[in-house]
C-alpha cells in the first residue's frame, strides 16, 4: 500500500514525499481511510509507530479541502489534546511538516509561559489548535478560543491524561466542541477508564489495534539487571564505560532522583544533563536540543519527559528506577525502537521493586534478558526462585550431641526457614 491510494490530496502528498515518507505503518494504513470517511476511531499501537501522522495527515487532507490554498480567515477547525508540553510541541512540529504546502496554520498552546504571545496568535487566527487541557480551559474562560467550528477533536495519549489526572479537564473540553464533531482518540495502551471515557463521548467508534494492547516493540531488545539499590549509579556508570553507551537516555521516577544522577555522572567526567517539572520550559526546550544534535551524551529524565521525546535511531533507554505504573515502562522503551529501527531497553530491579517487575511482565507479557554477569548482584538472594538464601543458614544439621530440647528449637528454626522461603522481593 501507499500513500496515493488515500486519494489524498496533491499539496499534502507533496509534503509526505517531502518528508521521506514511502509507505504508510499499520497504524496508518488502518486509521487514514476511517477518519478520511469522518467516523469517530479510538487508535491503539505503540509508540513510535506512526500515531501522530495516522490522525495528522487525514486532517490536514479535510480541512485543505475546505480552506483550499486562499488565505481565508483563519478558525480553529481542529484541537489535538495533550498531556505534556514537549508533546504538544512535537505534534505541532508533524502538523507543520504535513501541511507544508497548504495555507493551513498550526499553532501550539501550554501554560507555564506568558500568555499574551499566545493570545496574539489566536486573534491573528489558526486552523489547528495543539494544547494541554489546562491552558485551553484558561483561555477559554477569558473568551480568547472559539470552538463553533471545530470538525475534529483528537485525544493523544488518553492513557497519560489519566495517569495525570487529567481526565476531568478533558471532560470538559469535550462537552465544549460542538456535538457533531469527529472524535479521535490515540493511546499507545488502553486501560478500563480510557475504554469508558470513549464510549460516553464517541459516535459508533471504529477500534484500530495495530499490536498487542500494552505491547512493547518487538524491535527493542530487553535487557534486566537485578542490582541492589545502593549500587545503581555504580552499574550505571560501569555499563556506560564497558559498553561505550552514548546517546542514552536514562529515566528515575523523581525531580531529585534525576539531580541526584546528573551530578553523579558529572563527577565521573561524563557528558549529561536532565530535565524535570520543576526546569524552565526554555531550559528544558534547549536541554532536549542538545540531546537531539548530540551535544549532550546522556540525557536524564522524569515521565515528563517520556512521551513526549522523539530522537531518530536513539539507540538505548535505562530504567534506572522502575515506574511503579506498569503502562509508563511500554512509553519509556517507546522512546527507542522506533519507525522499525532497533533499540535496546535496560531495566535496573531493586530489590525494593520487585513487585513492579512483576506487574510490568504480567501486563507487557516481555521475555528480558536477564544479565547475571554483572559487578553488583543482589546479596545472598537468587532473583528468579525469589528465594531468600540466608535463611539456608537456619537448617538443622546433624550434631550428635545436642539435646531433645535444642532438637526441639532446630525444628522450631527449620518450619520457621520454610516459611521464609515464601518471602518475595
Amino acid at each position: 500500500m501507499q500513500f496515493t491510494d488515500f486519494n489524498l490530496n496533491n499539496n499534502v502528498l507533496e509534503a509526505i514525499k517531502d518528508v521521506g515518507y514511502e509507505a504508510p505503518t499499520p497504524i496508518q494504513a488502518k486509521a487514514i481511510p476511517l477518519i478520511l470517511e469522518g467516523k469517530d476511531l479510538v487508535g491503539c499501537a505503540q509508540t513510535g509507530t506512526g500515531k501522530t501522522a495516522a490522525f495528522a495527515i487525514p486532517i490536514i487532507n479535510n480541512i485543505h479541502r475546505i480552506v483550499g490554498s486562499a488565505k481565508k480567515r483563519k478558525l480553529i477547525r481542529t484541537v489535538v489534546l495533550t498531556p505534556t508540553r514537549e508533546l504538544a510541541i512535537q505534534i505541532e512540529e508533524n502538523f507543520e511538516k504535513y501541511s507544508h504546502f497548504t495555507s493551513i496554520k498550526t499553532m501550539v498552546l501550554y501554560g507555564g509561559v506568558n500568555q499574551e504571545p499566545q493570545v496574539k496568535s489566536l486573534k491573528e487566527g489558526v486552523d489547528v489548535l495543539v494544547t494541554t487541557p489546562g491552558r485551553f480551559l484558561d483561555l477559554y474562560k477569558q473568551k480568547h478560543i472559539n470552538v463553533d467550528h471545530v470538525h475534529q477533536l483528537v485525544i493523544d495519549e488518553a492513557d497519560l491524561m489519566l495517569d495525570m489526572g487529567f481526565i476531568a479537564d478533558v471532560r470538559k473540553v469535550i462537552k465544549l466542541t460542538p456535538d457533531n464533531r469527529q472524535t479521535l482518540l490515540f493511546s499507545a495502551t488502553m486501560p478500563l477508564a480510557v475504554r469508558e471515557l470513549a464510549d460516553d463521548f464517541m459516535n459508533n467508534a471504529a477500534f484500530v489495534s495495530v499490536d498487542p494492547i500494552s505491547s512493547a516493540s518487538n524491535q527493542v531488545k530487553q535487557r534486566i539487571y537485578f542490582v541492589e539499590k545502593e549500587d545503581k549509579k555504580k552499574l550505571l556508570v560501569h555499563l556506560i564505560a564497558e559498553q561505550e553507551l552514548k546517546n542514552i537516555l536514562i529515566f528515575a521516577r523523581t525531580k531529585h532522583g534525576v539531580d541526584s544522577i546528573v551530578e553523579y555522572l558529572q563527577k565521573n567526567n561524563l557528558n549529561v544533563d536532565g530535565i524535570h517539572g520543576d526546569k524552565s520550559q526554555s531550559k528544558r526546550e534547549e536541554i532536549l536540543k542538545k540531546f537531539k544534535d548530540k551535544e549532550i551524551d546522556i540525557l536524564v529524565a522524569t515521565d515528563v519527559a517520556s512521551r513526549g521525546i522523539d530522537i531518530d535511531a536513539l539507540p538505548v533507554v535505562i530504567n534506572f528506577d522502575l515506574p511503579n505504573v506498569p503502562e509508563t515502562y511500554v512509553h519509556r522503551i517507546g522512546r527507542t525502537g522506533r519507525a522499525g529501527m532497533d533499540g535496546v531497553s535496560i531495566a535496573f530491579c531493586g530489590k525494593d521493586e520487585r513487585t513492579y517487575w512483576d506487574s510490568i511482565k504480567k501486563l507487557t507479557r516481555i521475555i528480558a534478558k536477564e544479565v547475571q554477569d554483572h559487578p553488583y548482584p543482589w546479596k545472598e538472594t537468587n532473583p528468579n526462585s525469589k528465594t531468600d538464601f540466608r535463611n539456608k543458614k537456619k537448617k538443622t544439621g546433624g550434631n550428635n550431641g545436642n539435646s531433645n530440647s535444642k532438637n526441639a528449637a532446630n525444628s522450631r528454626k527449620s518450619d520457621a526457614s520454610k516459611k521464609n522461603k515464601k518471602r518475595w522481593y
